[in-house]
């Protein structure tokens, strides 16, 4: 599924070659990378960055406030969602 992906993806593989400093190897996990950023869901989303906040040694009020103000930036944000929401997606 993946190979099948990035062959759709050949012509951004190659400009990233020709445009930095990438090897084609490097471009094409780049390009994963970002393929891979942007299939998160959004639980997937408040989940882990709610791990990485609170692995920061941020606080749960101050992570929720956090993650509610990112959301509208996502490539494709999500409906607003309560701290209500973003905790049950969280704890269950």
């Amino acid at each position: 599924m993946l190979e099948q992906r990035l062959s759709s993806h050949d012509d951004l593989v190659d400009h990233l070659v020709r445009s930095t400093a990438l090897q084609r190897g490097e471009a094409v996990r780049v390009v994963l990378d970002v393929l891979a950023y942007f299939d998160e869901t959004t639980e997937e989303f408040v989940r882990r960055r709610h791990r990485e906040l609170q692995s920061g040694g941020a606080v749960n009020a101050d992570i929720f406030e956090r993650i509610a103000a990112e959301l509208p930036h996502r490539a494709v944000a999500p409906p607003e969602l309560s701290l209500r929401q973003l905790r049950r997606m969280v704890y269950g």
